[in-house]
């Protein structure tokens, strides 16, 4: 009897501790150790819940944006995030960037990702969330914390969030995936895919250094002839689809060197009627960070005139000036004006080959860049992946833009204001439309203008 009690006992026992780890007890957290002697306590599933409605704690996604927007990468078995994470990706550390340290301590303020709270840092890898810990001790956080968000996502009664049309931007090792011959999640009914690489000039100035593989390219004179570079017409667009065989249905993923370009090439394939256009995320620098090799081969598009509809096939895409002047005054409509402030307010034109200066009366600023007509400062995270969709509905809040009315974005002619409406599009922002001409085009039809600061 007392060799069976003992038996008895130790079976208890065993149960007792099975039974506390699996309803998630926590009163002592594994800690991981890292070499350096660096210790950074776990969290169970059960307190994360607790604490994603605590505002004494912030719940942070370290993994890369894409899988914050939604795609499924490390496995990890449901796409987007933790419903109430913030996002500060390890792979920001690692960028080299002017300004570096001050705009990853402005990203932790917008975030608010302070020292006075206790940070939960979650990532897939085990890797990302202790690299972010790391570099958040050197900063004088205390009170951090890391999870996996493995456990999270295969509980599928637990919420988690991704952008409605997250498919638009797309991870370089989705892409790679495609390469391989792979039908990665949202292509699976993908017919053909194509890759082309979108830059200004000839290609020996960028697409001759390096590409995606297999990818042509388009030399952005092709869709708005210079010298006025506006929007080339239906006919110069059709011959366009015509040289390098693209149809209606095909799925097309655009790359560049410089991001606006690809954005600007991708919302001209939408507007011709390609069915399918999407654009990598980041640009070609995610393609190296994923530690993948560029191709310096040139690529020969195979020309083909069956389009297999009439061009353009989505006129609502983008809007004309005649357009536009009926719109404008109209109730729900909004003119979305992506330029810099100095540009807005009539202080320079920001283009070394335009001269006028000032704004389409009626106007809104919506935000673009800190110095100049290349940049994109208030929508691209460090690695000029997307900024967070909170942060940008956020800015567009402050100048008082309903996103639920007609939004039409526009700049100074048509790169900026492109690749905001396309992020506006993966937010899955409603009724939007790019005025392609943007400032130039208005301005040099000799249309009215205000200058000076509206507040």
């Amino acid at each position: 009897m007392i060799k069976n009690s003992k038996k008895y006992l130790t079976v208890s026992i065993a149960l007792l501790v099975l039974s506390m780890v699996f309803a998630g007890c926590s009163e002592k957290p594994a800690e991981k150790v890292e070499d350096d002697g660096m210790k950074i306590s776990g969290i169970s599933t059960q307190d994360l819940q607790q604490k994603l409605e605590d505002e004494n704690y912030k719940v942070v996604d370290t993994r890369l944006s894409d899988a914050y927007n939604g795609w499924m990468m490390d496995s990890v078995s449901r796409g987007g995030h933790i419903k109430g994470a913030v996002d500060f990706s390890a792979n920001w550390l690692d960028k080299e960037a002017e300004n570096k340290e001050a705009l990853l301590d402005e990203a932790l303020k917008t975030k608010g990702i302070s020292s006075d709270k206790s940070i939960v840092l979650y990532d897939a890898n085990g890797k990302d969330a202790m690299k972010v810990a790391e570099y958040l001790q050197t900063k004088g956080y205390e009170n951090l914390y890391t999870y996996d968000v493995n456990e999270w996502a295969d509980d599928n009664s637990l919420p988690m969030e991704k952008y409605d049309n997250y498919k638009l931007i797309v991870p370089a090792v989705v892409v790679k995936d495609i390469l391989d011959g792979k039908k990665p999640e949202t292509f699976e009914n993908a017919k053909t895919i194509k890759i082309a690489e979108a830059s200004w000039g000839e290609e020996d100035t960028s697409y001759a250094n390096g590409h995606i593989p297999s990818a042509v390219h388009i030399n952005t004179d092709i869709v708005e002839p210079p010298p006025t570079w506006m929007m080339a017409s239906d006919e110069e667009l059709a011959k366009f689809a015509a040289d390098f065989g693209f149809k209606k249905d095909d799925t097309v993923i655009v790359t560049s060197e410089a991001q606006m370009a690809a954005y600007r090439v991708a919302e001209i394939l939408r507007y011709i009627g390609v069915s399918d256009v999407r654009v990598l995320n980041g640009g070609l620098s995610s393609w190296t960070d994923a530690g993948f090799e560029l191709e310096k081969t040139s690529n020969a598009a195979v020309a083909d005139a069956d389009f297999g509809a009439s061009i353009p096939a989505s006129q609502n895409e983008i809007i004309t000036i005649e357009e536009l002047k009926e719109k404008m005054g109209e109730p729900g409509f909004t003119l979305v004006d992506n330029r810099t402030r100095d540009e807005f307010i009539g202080k320079t034109s920001g283009y070394t080959y335009h001269d006028k200066m000032g704004r389409i009366p009626g106007a809104v600023f919506g935000y673009a860049g800190l110095t100049d007509s290349n940049s994109l400062d208030y929508f691209r995270n460090i690695d000029n992946t997307m900024r967070n969709a909170d942060e940008i509905k956020a800015l567009w809040k402050e100048s008082g833009i309903d996103i639920n009315n007609e939004l039409a974005f526009m700049c100074g002619s048509g790169w900026r204001a492109a690749e905001v409406k396309y992020y506006a599009d993966v937010m899955g922002i409603k009724n939007t439309s790019l005025y392609s001409d943007g400032w130039i085009g208005w301005s040099n039809a000799g249309n009215e203008f205000e200058t000076g600061d509206p507040k």
